[in-house]
């Protein structure tokens, strides 16, 4: 291959790479920014904190669905065309939110919202594998996975922000504004897709191809397998994250709407982890990353029962990295594994890691209203203990060090 060829190349890959980065960061401010903005939230609607925190759980649940609509559409007419379309349906819905009156229609636009947020995570691993191949792969997964960990800090940090200097309809103006931007800038970077469509049968894939493919990953036990680990961390991570803002914000910390979303900067530590994953996996085989992330994540739970900002702050250092380390190292497991009907494979992972989100907001709600941030640690190392369970039977099979072993 000629210098032209190769460097033409390389430059195809970096605007994939930066484009769904750049997609997946308007994708995760929109998805997180009410994780920031409770005071606000909680001001502008007339409810509680703790009533706001479900927001997040409703857009998850709709978005864990419409991951599969998405991959269906993906897998018929290609990548990079739904992307575009639901980033600017987005920038539409971010608009509306200007006009928002109460709480109910709050409710029903974020799960309008988990629609259009599902395309870019249920297409990206699946364009990056049409583009891409062996370890290229690999970092274009951990470098995507990153960018989501950014987005997700930028929303929430922004959403302190909003909460403590502007007023809904000024926030909302700001939020479709920086997601306008970013979908004009993701546009212009993401090149076409190569992917090759399917042969038709009789003008349409049959209803039945489609659930074919789903059925056919399902009934792979390390994918089933993979999907659980997904939805259990996930399930535990993101709402710890929604409920130590609400104990930071009490006695005796008493910490005010921006301070408070500081403890986001937490991610950081899984924006690195993401980041090394593939070297890692490499470096220590797939048995020693998920299990490093498990001990992590029950380490980073229990350092926060001491109960200084210190200590919280270490703890959520920890879990952010072991978290981010397990979802990286399934997202890209999952990638691999799939050999046909790429984006349902990827779809069905992140439908398993977004119901997680949406259940363990309701699942950890009694344990804060009875026993505080204690009641929340103790809810979730029940789930990180059949995290544990699970994880042991998905990597038994494996030698110590089996690096990149990632097989069906």
């Amino acid at each position: 291959m000629s210098n032209t060829a190769v460097q033409s190349k390389s430059k195809r890959e970096l605007q994939l790479i930066g484009g769904l980065s750049i997609a997946s960061i308007v994708i995760f401010i929109n998805l997180y920014l009410v994780q920031g903005m409770l005071p606000l939230i909680a001001e502008t609607f007339s409810v509680s904190k703790t009533h706001g925190t479900l927001l997040l759980s409703v857009t998850s649940f709709t978005m864990a669905f419409s991951l599969l609509l998405f991959a269906v559409m993906s897998d018929r007419i290609g990548r990079k065309r739904p992307i575009l379309i639901s980033l600017y349906l987005l920038v539409m819905v971010d608009i509306c939110a200007i006009f928002i009156g109460d709480f109910s229609q709050l409710v029903a636009l974020r799960m309008v919202q988990g629609v259009l947020l599902a395309s870019v995570p249920a297409m990206a691993m699946a364009y990056f594998k049409d583009e891409l191949g062996g370890h290229v792969l690999l970092k274009a997964g951990a470098i995507y996975i990153a960018a989501n960990s950014i987005g997700g800090i930028a929303g929430r940090l922004l959403g302190g922000i909003m909460s403590e200097y502007l007023q809904w309809h000024e926030a909302m103006m700001l939020l479709a504004a920086l997601s306008l931007f970013g979908t004009l800038l993701a546009a212009i970077m993401l090149p076409e897709s190569q992917f090759v469509k399917p042969k038709l049968e009789f003008g349409k894939l049959s209803l039945q191809s489609d659930l074919k493919g789903f059925c056919e990953h399902l009934a792979n036990p390390k994918l089933r397998l993979i999907y659980l680990v997904g939805g259990v961390a996930f399930m535990v991570m993101v709402n710890q994250f929604s409920y130590i803002q609400l104990h930071l914000m009490a006695s005796p910390f008493m910490q005010g709407p921006f301070e408070v979303t500081l403890i986001f900067l937490c991610y950081l530590s899984g924006t690195y982890a993401s980041y090394r994953s593939a070297k890692w996996i490499s470096e220590l085989g797939i048995k020693g990353v998920f299990s490093l992330s498990v001990i992590a994540l029950m380490l980073g739970s229990l350092f926060t029962l001491f109960d200084s900002v210190l200590t919280i702050y270490l703890g959520f250092l920890i879990s952010s990295f072991g978290f981010f380390l397990i979802h990286s190292s399934c997202n890209a497991w999952v990638a691999f594994i799939a050999k046909q009907h790429r984006a349902k494979a990827t779809a069905l992972y992140l439908c398993s890691y977004y119901l997680g989100a949406a259940i363990g907001g309701p699942y950890l709600l009694p344990f804060w209203q009875h026993w505080g941030w204690q009641g929340v640690v103790f809810g979730s190392m029940i789930c990180l203990s059949v995290l544990a369970v699970l994880v042991s039977k998905l990597i038994s099979p494996m030698s110590a060090k089996s690096p990149l072993s990632f097989t069906a």
